[in-house]
């Protein structure tokens, strides 16, 4: 049985640092755990009837998620994102798991500030406090936290030490889950490059305005977002490819067309391990590239809190530059790398060029997504 710490609430409380911090402790203490956001496993279009919110859908993979946790030696999983605020949780489509729901909350008046210092609109903040009001007056949650007047790292201790038990299914026998059938067919768009490079930024942009803006069913996924696993957090290609062709069914089911991918390949081998879990679908692998001084400028703004994606655990925002720098440099020799074993099926240069230029020019060299 894998243990479960699903922290919930609604936007502007706190979800994303509270379950990351609690990631970052128990992985340091060297208990095998992975971690998700729940938001990252539902960016799929069209919405299904019956699941306004897509919900269920982020809960099947969550069960994905957690299954590939699972299969590397996790023995538990802390999660972040928010809950249907009608139903709750769907436990009926994560097997194999033993829950534990925190909710945070924070007084209406602390959640406007926050959410204000995001800046968010008006009317982006009235759907957040409606939604805060709804879960307050709900039965949601195993435990609830009050976040007001708290820092995180004072929010992370109350909340592991409310929830204190919750480890203790961790390890113990689960049911036996059935075999999953294999992954779908469809086109499959990968961007790959080296830290920095903005392979997020760029496949969101992709997703957005070639995918949303068009209504052409498809889905989008992060591998760095399915990729948090023990304490090292190192690049585990047969576990991502493992979860990706399981949520590339999911999405295939709620009748996407298309996915866009993005995350690290540094060979041909980790690209092939992708290419055995998706037998059915046609992969294209398209690399991004900069230059030493490009990949400087942008590692060194992200690491500042700049760039145009927020990354959930972003390993790079508020380092040090002397960190920064060494990542630069490390950056600039993966790119190199890259490029003499020219990996993947198509280079794109993006020195120079905005994001919307670049997703532009990745369009006209590969046609994407094409027919579906």
């Amino acid at each position: 049985m894998v243990a479960v710490l699903w922290v919930c609430g609604p936007p502007g409380v706190g979800k994303t640092a509270v379950g990351w911090g609690v990631y970052r402790q128990l992985a340091s203490s060297g208990l095998d755990v992975g971690y998700v956001d729940i938001d990252q496993l539902g960016m799929c279009y069209p919405e299904r009837a019956g699941d306004p919110g897509r919900h269920r859908l982020a809960a099947e993979n969550l069960g994905v998620v957690v299954d590939g946790y699972r299969a590397a030696g996790a023995r538990a999983v802390v999660v972040s994102g928010v809950v249907d605020p009608v139903d709750g949780v769907h436990l009926d489509r994560i097997p194999g798991v033993a829950l534990t729901t925190c909710r945070l909350r924070a007084d209406a008046g602390e959640l406007a500030r926050r959410l204000a210092a995001r800046q968010g609109d008006a009317a982006g903040v009235a759907a957040a406090l409606a939604e805060a009001a709804a879960l307050d007056s709900s039965d949601v949650g195993d435990v609830c936290v009050d976040t007001s007047g708290l820092s995180v790292e004072q929010v992370i201790r109350v909340v592991r030490k409310r929830t204190a038990g919750w480890l203790d299914a961790a390890g113990t026998a689960s049911p036996a889950l059935a075999p999953r059938p294999a992954a779908g067919e469809g086109p499959v768009l990968w961007l790959c490059g080296p830290t920095g490079v903005g392979k997020s930024a760029v496949g969101f942009d992709l997703y957005l305005r070639h995918v949303l803006r068009l209504q052409i069913p498809g889905a989008y996924v992060d591998l760095d977002q399915i990729g948090f696993h023990g304490p090292a957090g190192t690049v585990d290609h047969r576990t991502r490819a493992r979860i990706l062709a399981g949520m590339w069914r999911t999405f295939r089911a709620a009748g996407a067309r298309c996915l866009t991918v993005v995350g690290p390949a540094e060979d041909d081998k980790a690209i092939s391990l992708y290419a055995l879990a998706l037998p059915e679908a046609t992969l294209t692998v398209c690399r991004l590239h900069a230059g030493p001084d490009e990949l400087t400028r942008r590692i060194m703004r992200r690491g500042h809190g700049g760039g145009s994606w927020a990354q959930p655990g972003d390993p790079l925002k508020g380092q040090p530059a002397a960190y920064l720098s060494a990542v630069a440099e490390r950056a600039a020799a993966d790119a190199a790398a890259l490029d003499r074993a020219a990996v993947g099926d198509l280079r794109v240069d993006t020195d120079h060029r905005t994001v919307e230029e670049i997703a532009d020019a990745i369009v006209a060299r590969t046609g994407w997504p094409g027919p579906t």
